[in-house]
């Protein structure tokens, strides 16, 4: 290589690591900025619950406090009575009791200190639309808040997938599967599986008509497999629908195969549009066993099984599973965007609408 070239392609490298540094000193200096403002709003909704100004000035107080701020600071946008209410409910909301310890994420100090209070460090890594959300519909109930803050900074969640799972009550789904994990799991895994799972799962995003059989719910799945995993939670990764393994020389096939990246394992999953029926839990353990003999390599953890089923007997569930060693979860799923069997016929085609729009175009140019 000719010295020429050889300082050309360093040069190349040196502009591309510049570009890349320079990407994360706009990441950092975005959460720091975010972080400085959110504590800003927190020192003024503490300054509001402990001097007492709204018992003092009634209901009026937000106006004028807004009105007075924007006297002040002309240019700044975040004084409105709305976002004022905000701040307060935000410094209510996380005021931790300084005997609680936490556990700040940076620096791994076990407590933040914000004059006399205390609060997650978490708290200032989440932008303010968040908050407005997770305030919005935990306003009394600081561990859920604390829940979504910690699954938005673990996902990266968007606005609108945070808003989606607390419509949908994740708090109150997450970890709620009947499972045998922790017979047949080591401590750490199995907890780690049990907050894998979710009961009921929210099918929400799929459209069936209202005599859907089990082939059309998974069709729905696949068409909607981004969603699906979303619904899932973190970690997972598809493999494969439909996934063939062979067991004493007969073909099989498992409805769909994940891999979960945290749990280093994979998950042999099963759809069912019926009540649960315990000859599930068999059919299921079975393909557990094959993956692990057929799929799982060394540094991987055994496979577990997950029944998603349209409805389920507790008890029933608990007492198959534990007449099995394989580790596996029984949930339930809801499903509320049902339309009539004759509806679906009415719908015009694709092909229709298309030549329909041909046709008025059509029009137009004569």
């Amino acid at each position: 290589m000719s010295t020429l070239l050889k300082a050309d392609k360093e040069y190349k490298e040196w502009i591309a690591d510049i570009s890349n540094r320079f990407r994360q000193s706009q990441i950092k200096a975005a959460v720091k900025v975010n972080s400085e403002m959110l504590k800003f709003y927190w020192s003024i909704g503490r300054d509001i619950s402990q001097k007492n100004f709204t018992t003092q000035y009634g209901s009026g107080f937000y106006k004028r406090l807004s009105f007075d701020l924007k006297e002040l600071l002309p240019t700044v946008k975040a004084f409105s009575e709305t976002n004022l209410r905000y701040m307060a409910w935000f410094y209510d909301l996380y005021s931790l009791n300084p005997q609680q310890v936490v556990v700040d994420l940076e620096d791994n100090e076990k407590q933040f200190s914000l004059g006399k209070d205390y609060i997650s460090e978490s708290v200032f890594f989440v932008p303010w639309g968040h908050h407005i959300q997770i305030i919005g519909k935990c306003r009394d109930d600081q561990q859920k808040a604390l829940f979504y803050v910690e699954k938005v900074i673990e996902n990266h969640w968007s606005r609108a997938v945070l808003l989606n799972f607390l419509d949908t009550d994740l708090y109150e789904r997450q970890g709620k599967a009947i499972t045998n994990f922790k017979n047949t799991l080591p401590e750490v895994q199995s907890d780690l599986a049990q907050e894998m799972t979710r009961d009921p799962y929210n099918f929400d995003f799929l459209t069936l008509t209202e005599r859907y059989n089990e082939k059309e719910l998974k069709d729905a799945i696949m068409d909607n497999i981004t969603k699906f995993l979303l619904e899932l939670g973190s970690g997972f990764s598809f493999v494969g629908r439909e996934y063939r393994v062979e067991i004493g020389g007969k073909e099989n096939f498992i409805d769909m195969l994940f891999f979960n990246i945290n749990l280093k394992c994979y998950v042999v999953l099963e759809v069912k549009v019926t009540e649960f029926e315990p000859s599930f839990a068999g059919q299921l353990g079975t393909y557990v066993v094959a993956v692990n003999h057929q799929l799982k390599e060394d540094w991987q953890n055994p496979a577990i099984g997950l029944i998603v089923c349209k409805s389920l007997d507790s008890v029933e569930a608990q007492y198959a599973l534990e007449s099995t060693s394989q580790p596996l979860g029984v949930s339930s799923y809801e499903l509320s965007k049902l339309i009539p069997e004759n509806f679906k016929g009415s719908l015009p085609t694709i092909e229709e609408i298309e030549a329909e729009l041909n046709e008025d175009k059509h029009n137009e140019q004569k």
